[in-house]
């Protein structure tokens, strides 16, 4: 995001709530991070200020977020118009009518390690194309980073040339959530496939560390993937690969990386490791603050309870057995 020469009236306005804030202790980093893209918005629009027509636009420039992040994002804006009231009277303030209404969460779909496999099987048939000369290992090294290193989609998009690090075997994952930076660590597996990927790119396009792991050809000229894009040719692999939950329910793009955060867990568990002590380097990885975060990709799948289950009996099962005394 480009940092303005002269701030404007929005931009101190945002800067005077958010030292307010975390002068009482209040973290606001997501606060901080949503309100900074608004004025970026509305520097862009255009406009001198908030009103209620670019905050209608910028409402609907989020109808691809879920419709509780929504209200959420709503409801952090309307309490810095309500602050911002006190000293300026007479600055736009969001109606309490606007705000989206709240809905369930989506469970989401696990996705299995041989369902994956089907799909992989799948992408390496693809053909490739003059304006996607890489199309096939692209696919396949998509799926395979989703899958085993829990990335996020907007994330996986992001990566450079430059941010493969440690001879291949790292990835520097650059402008994440909140603005945070972290480095992710490969499998042998994952790093031979990222190579094998490498291989076939430095044909197709010259190497710079600026440009676009994930690139096609538009206009003669490497461009990276779109978002809409790469989402739109993931879940044309799903249904390929017939990758359907319990009840018939396609998965969404976002639950490989649940199913990342699962399948780390049911690892664990084969292993006999203790996978309390655990949590915090799998938080960690995944680019969470804490594992309360991590809590929310963490499912109680048949699996994983068959193997909670099995550990417990092991270590307790006699003393159930036998009955107080």
């Amino acid at each position: 995001m480009k940092k303005r020469k002269t701030a404007s009236r929005l931009a101190r306005a945002i800067d005077r709530f958010l030292t307010h804030k975390r002068t009482l202790g209040h973290h606001y980093r997501q606060e901080g991070w949503l309100l900074q893209r608004l004025e970026y918005f509305v520097t862009e629009s255009g406009r001198r200020d908030l009103d209620e027509k670019c905050f209608t636009r910028w409402l609907m420039s989020l109808q691809d977020r879920h419709p509780n992040t929504r209200r959420k994002w709503y409801q952090i804006v309307r309490n810095f118009c309500c602050y911002r009231r006190k000293n300026e009277p007479g600055c736009f303030l969001p109606s309490t009518d606007g705000v989206p209404r709240p809905r369930p969460y989506v469970m989401p779909v696990i996705v299995e390690p041989w369902q994956i496999a089907h799909m992989i099987g799948i992408a390496s048939k693809l053909p490739n194309t003059n304006a996607s000369p890489l199309r096939e290992p692209a696919l396949r090294l998509t799926i395979v980073l989703l899958y085993t290193c829990g990335l996020r989609l907007g994330e996986l998009l992001r990566l450079s040339m430059g941010d493969i690090e440690e001879k291949g075997t790292v990835l520097r994952i650059r402008k994440s959530k909140f603005h945070k930076t972290r480095l992710v660590a490969m499998s042998q597996s994952t790093t031979r496939e990222l190579q094998t990927y490498l291989r076939k790119r430095r044909k197709a396009f010259a190497v710079d560390p600026d440009m676009p792991l994930l690139c096609n050809r538009h206009g003669g000229r490497c461009h990276q993937y779109s978002h809409p894009g790469l989402q739109h040719a993931i879940n044309q692999l799903f249904d390929s690969a017939g990758v359907r939950g319990e009840q018939g329910k396609r998965p969404r793009v976002h639950d490989l990386r649940h199913s990342f955060a699962v399948q780390a867990l049911i690892s664990w568990y084969q292993d006999g490791a203790d996978v309390q002590s655990l949590l915090p380097k799998l938080a960690l990885y995944m680019g969470h603050v804490s594992i309360e975060s991590t809590a929310y990709y963490l499912h109680w799948v048949p699996t994983l309870q068959s193997l909670a289950s099995d550990r417990f009996e092991q270590q307790f099962g006699k003393l159930v057995r036998g009955g107080a005394r």
